[in-house]
């Protein structure tokens, strides 16, 4: 069983060669283990090869797009993804979230900026996995919907089978783990990827309104997950385990 004192082994994408050898170099030097590909296919083959630990992933590849390729391997792998943009628009730092990406860090950044981030992702993903295997609780009810921790899908009332992106997932999970709690913007980011929020980062009331529009809300009067004014957002209802 991997502990987090293990080496991590991390894959780097980046279809820049300059920019796949430093991160390596800086990566090898505080004690992890690097795997370089330059864009898709080669991605692939090194999964199919090794286990990683991590995937550093570059938004703009040659071929199928950072974004293709983090839903795709989020549709066959639980694998931490931290996606790299030199985009500034927050809507490419959303879709990257809503594809799966744990976290995302916009260029240029220093190395030892993505160094303190794949430990924050990897030290909150050994917590999930040591907290998974240490209870026995599998599903989650509230307000007639069930969360299925296992399979990561929504059951809705009428019997329906509602995917949720690995955004949507932690989102729901965390108001489910703590319910009738306020918990701020800055709380949930710092939660879900381990920082405070900008002024000007809009990523988490936009997951809140993608995660309610798959709980059938009414935007405006949304019962379960309700927003409080100057304080953030609640779980107004009441949550069982099983």
């Amino acid at each position: 069983m991997r502990t987090m004192d293990t080496p991590r082994k991390i894959l780097i994408v980046d279809d820049d060669r300059e920019i796949r050898t430093l991160l390596a170099d800086y990566l090898e030097l505080n004690g992890c283990t690097c795997l370089m590909a330059a864009e898709g296919n080669a991605m692939w083959a090194a999964l199919d090869q090794q286990q990683v630990d991590l995937v550093v992933l570059d938004l703009n590849l040659p071929g199928d797009d950072g974004l293709t390729l983090c839903r795709n391997l989020r549709a066959k792998s639980d694998v931490p993804v931290i996606m790299l943009t030199a985009r500034s628009e927050p809507l490419d730092r959303i879709l990257g979230l809503e594809m799966g990406a744990d976290d995302y860090l916009p260029k240029p950044f220093e190395p030892r900026e993505l160094l303190a981030r794949i430990r924050s992702v990897l030290r909150r993903t050994h917590s999930t996995q040591r907290n998974s295997q240490g209870e026995a609780v599998q599903k989650l009810r509230f307000a007639d919907w069930t969360l299925d921790l296992t399979a990561r899908h929504l059951l809705s009332p009428d019997g329906m089978v509602i995917a949720l992106s690995g955004a949507e997932f932690r989102m729901l999970s965390i108001f489910l783990e703590q319910p009738n709690r306020i918990l701020t913007r800055d709380q949930l980011l710092n939660i879900l990827h381990g920082r405070d929020a900008d002024p000007f980062d809009r990523s988490i009331d936009i997951q809140i309104s993608r995660l309610r529009q798959k709980l059938r809300e009414d935007a405006r009067t949304p019962q379960i997950i309700k927003t409080v004014r100057n304080g953030g957002y609640v779980l107004a209802v009441t949550v069982t385990a099983e």
